[in-house]
């Protein structure tokens, strides 16, 4: 049985979407009626969490798409969900990372399972079952009011018993210590696969940032892991610093992976370059069955050495935040980070 959740029907109820007779758009709506778009989004004050779904299961969330006013709600509120009936959130990601928006700036995303649309549009469409409860959360964490315009779309169906949850973890070094990595995922424990990653990426360093290796260390992995990839661009699907001659950082955007946002400094107040650029591992999952840990070096390449070498790697300390995208076969938290605060995830 499919069912949606919207403002126009906060419970997903049959024949329950627009009743309201209050709501943001009563006013304009005055002269129409009842079902008029009275009720097609909610305001969140400052400080308050709004519960966006509460779903009895057993069923599956297949789509997600939100939209807020103002933009700079995209790194100031935190996206929760909840399965089965865990007290702790198995996502908990700023709304912007999670649709691979995080710096408060527009970019377009054209993927498989998230599409971010103009001006500000946000989907998402991975799978996440659930047997006997779904919960999903809004977080405004900013000092001022936050209009959201949402829907929730699901089926009311057995799922299979082998099933994972999915899962989303958010973390950030600002900067990264030099000769350090930043650490994507630590700590996760069971059975699951990974299958993605966004990575909100400021550049700190003159010259090329992107020499940094992707790691994945499964089952038992410890100093040495089992994926090491080549290159931060090439795990992106790029190559050669994403440069093209003659216009420099080119932008793209796949159904798999791409580098969708280059931001560049303006000669005042944005200083520093900085990137999105996402990755699904939807053929290609990672799978494990016991632990896993997910790094990236902040790395780059500095002058030449002398002696007719033309360059050398360099650490550097870059401003690196993550969004881990994974199914596993438990429900609940799996070695979650502190949650953020608004301090933590704000866009300098």
């Amino acid at each position: 049985m499919s069912r949606s959740i919207s403002a126009e029907n906060l419970t997903g109820a049959r024949s329950g979407g627009g009743r309201a007779t209050e709501g943001t758009g009563a006013v304009a709506a005055s002269r129409l009626g009842p079902g008029w778009k009275i009720s097609p989004s909610i305001d969140i004050a400052a400080g308050d969490t709004a519960v966006l779904a509460d779903i009895e299961g057993p069923g599956t969330v297949r789509h997600l798409w939100c939209t807020t006013d103002p933009h700079t709600a995209w790194r100031g509120t935190l996206l929760r969900m909840y399965w089965e009936d865990e007290a702790d959130p198995a996502v908990e990601v700023p709304l912007g990372d999670f649709f691979c928006n995080g710096w408060n700036t527009f970019s377009q995303v054209s993927s498989v399972p998230v599409a971010a649309n103009p001006n500000g549009g946000f989907n998402a469409y991975w799978p996440m079952p659930f047997r006997r409860r779904a919960r999903v959360t809004l977080e405004n964490l900013t000092a001022e009011k936050v209009t959201l315009y949402y829907q929730v779309d699901y089926e009311l169906d057995e799922v299979a018993d082998d099933a994972t949850y999915f899962h989303a973890q958010w973390r950030r070094s600002h900067p990264v210590p030099c000769g350090e990595v930043h650490t994507l995922l630590d700590g996760v424990t069971g059975a699951g696969s990974y299958v993605g990653t966004y990575l909100a990426w400021g550049v700190n360093s003159p010259g090329w940032w992107g020499e940094g290796e992707f790691k994945f260390y499964l089952d038992g992995d410890e100093e040495f892991p089992t994926i090491c990839g080549t290159g931060t661009e090439d795990y992106f699907g790029g190559a050669w610093n994403f440069d093209v001659p003659g216009q420099g950082y080119t932008p793209y955007t796949t159904p798999y992976l791409g580098l969708n946002q280059v931001l560049r400094p303006d000669g005042l107040y944005r200083s520093q370059q900085r990137f999105g650029m996402y990755r699904w591992h939807i053929l290609d999952p990672v799978r494990f069955s016991e632990n896993l840990r997910v790094t990236v070096q902040s790395l780059g390449i500095g002058p030449g050495q002398g002696n007719g070498l033309p360059h050398r790697y360099r650490h550097t300390s870059d401003d690196i935040a993550s969004t881990s995208l994974f199914y596993l076969d438990a429900p609940g938290p799996a070695a979650r980070p502190t949650t953020p605060d608004l301090l933590t995830l704000e866009v300098d």
